[in-house]
């Protein structure tokens, strides 16, 4: 582990020793977890909230069948718009 210094705005001083209250947890852990959380392989957190998002609205009944909600929108002029 490195040790490092940081200049932080009053309010984020504050935010985070609040926080450090609560959770019980040191100021300088709630920064490694944000640093982490951020730069730390992103892109599998993101994907994993992806996976989470895949089939939500399946079986929700008022959302009906969407290939015929996108032909719908397929249908209007939209073509003859663009070629002018």
């Amino acid at each position: 582990m490195k040790r490092t210094q940081l200049y932080l705005e009053d309010d984020v001083w504050t935010a985070l020793h609040v926080r450090s209250r609560q959770s019980g947890l040191s100021i300088s852990e709630l920064v490694r977890q944000a640093v982490r959380g951020r730069y730390m392989n992103p892109g599998a957190r993101r994907q994993e909230a992806m996976r989470a998002l895949v089939g939500l609205w399946k079986d929700r009944p008022d959302a009906g069948d969407a290939e015929a909600y996108v032909r719908r929108l397929r249908q209007g002029r939209r073509l003859e718009r663009l070629a002018r």
